[in-house]
């Protein structure tokens, strides 16, 4: 660790080189930066891992299982274990996704599940991810740049080898392929991600393809190639749900494909991950998974979630009235971290504001309990120090449910603050699995 530390300002003019940035698109203006790297990686030992391992597939099969049903029979719903007017309001229920079943009935092919260490050892589950959740890419190429940089480090230490991650993606979408080429589907360069899009197209041999260059013949999908077109069997798409298809959704996006979702539903494509996923990270809907795990799979759950209030529920809205400020406030209509709010950071009269706010919507809105979660630590310009820090932890669903040995640690670069996003100015550290 001594040694790659030493190496610091060389790995980050690394990862420089290969382009390996954060974009943010906003206002109208496209703004690019590094994404930070401190070589101080997070470790987790084998018995920890196995016990996370085992909890995070639990809890993926269980969301493919409420996906399934939401958009079928609606079983859950039916039985009251969730109310319907919950899941309807959801500006993540897509209605034209209602009775499309995908290939091998797989929704949630890759999902980047967010947690905390509290500082007592457990593990808290903060947000689910199924819609096109990104960051692997980032450990991967910094592992290996660590890896070239320090090869004693990756010699002396019982490490899990994590450069499978393009493999099973691979797996991933071989398993699913309707008959074709595998596609990775962009928006362009100046998406947030789109470094992410490019390595791991490289990563999983698929081509690297933007909206111009695919289109939809006879409900069956195409790739403009300089010799002849190639039917696609299989897109990555890391295109949100609304610009995806222009004569489904949104009739203005222009970087969708038209017809796409035409082909999706004659079963003669695949799309990874399924549209309609959004309903099941919903911040609200992220309250009911443990019951979810209990409900399709008959098992009681291993992680757990944050402590969460819906205020929703008359009951819940006066706990959260009550205790307002000790609370963290956040809008199910916001991702990023942004919408999330520590209470008792605000003045009283923004906390009267936000209140209002909950108060005109609550089904806008959860709370929830302030987790003293771990922090680690950080080499900083100016000196090291100690920063919190979560994993997002990313299951792959092919044949079976697999969690990639490896992850994205992001820590914030302020002192005290529990927003470690990247697009709110955090950076990140490899996450190292060790072995027996």
């Amino acid at each position: 660790m001594d040694s790659l530390a030493s190496h610091v300002a060389l790995i980050n003019d690394q990862l420089a080189r290969y382009g390996v940035k954060f974009g943010v698109y906003k206002n109208g203006v496209f703004n690019e930066r590094l994404f930070p790297f401190d070589s101080i990686a997070r470790v987790i030992d084998a018995d920890d891992w196995a016990g996370i391992e085992r909890g995070l597939s639990q809890r993926v099969d269980a969301l493919n299982a409420f996906l399934k049903d939401v958009y079928g029979n609606r079983e859950i719903i039916k039985d009251g274990v969730i109310p319907e007017d919950f899941v309807f309001s959801s500006p993540g229920y897509l209605t034209p996704c209602v009775g499309i079943t995908p290939p091998k009935d797989i929704y949630s092919h890759i999902s980047g599940i967010d947690m905390v260490q509290s500082r007592d050892g457990d593990w808290f589950v903060l947000e689910d991810n199924l819609r096109i959740p990104s960051g692997a890419s980032y450990p991967l190429i910094s592992r290996g740049i660590c890896r070239k940089c320090s090869p004693d480090t990756f010699r002396k230490n019982k490490i899990v080898d994590n450069r499978n991650y393009g493999a099973m993606l691979r797996e991933v979408m071989d398993n699913v392929n309707c008959g074709g080429i595998n596609v990775v589907f962009t928006p362009g360069r100046y998406n947030a991600a789109y470094f992410e899009h490019a390595y791991l197209a490289e990563q999983t041999g698929a081509v690297l393809a933007e909206a111009g260059d695919l289109y939809v013949e006879d409900e069956r999908v195409y790739y403009r190639s300089y010799e002849r077109s190639q039917r696609v069997g299989a897109i990555y798409r890391r295109v949100s749900d609304e610009y995806l298809d222009p004569t489904t959704f949104l009739p203005e996006s222009v970087i969708g494909i038209p017809n796409v979702m035409s082909a999706y539903r004659a079963g003669n494509v695949a799309i990874i991950n399924a549209p309609g996923n959004g309903i099941a990270d919903d911040k609200g809907i992220y309250y009911f998974v443990p019951k979810m795990v209990e409900y399709y799979l008959g098992e009681k759950p291993l992680l757990h979630n944050a402590p969460t209030y819906l205020p929703f529920y008359p009951d819940d809205y006066k706990y959260v009235m009550e205790n307002f400020e000790k609370l963290v406030i956040k809008d199910t209509a916001e991702a990023g971290g942004c919408g999330v709010v520590f209470a008792s950071s605000l003045s009283e009269e923004e906390q009267k504001t936000l209140r209002d706010k909950v108060s005109a919507n609550p089904r806008r809105w959860i709370a929830q309990e302030i987790i003293d979660f771990t922090e680690l630590p950080v080499h900083l310009p100016e000196g090291d120090a100690m920063r919190k820090a979560d994993l997002r932890a990313f299951v792959l669903t092919g044949k079976e449910t697999k969690v990639w040995p490896s992850g994205l640690t992001r820590y914030s670069t302020i002192a005290g603050n529990a927003i470690v996003n990247s697009s709110q100015g955090g950076g990140f550290k490899d996450t190292w699995i060790l072995s027996q």
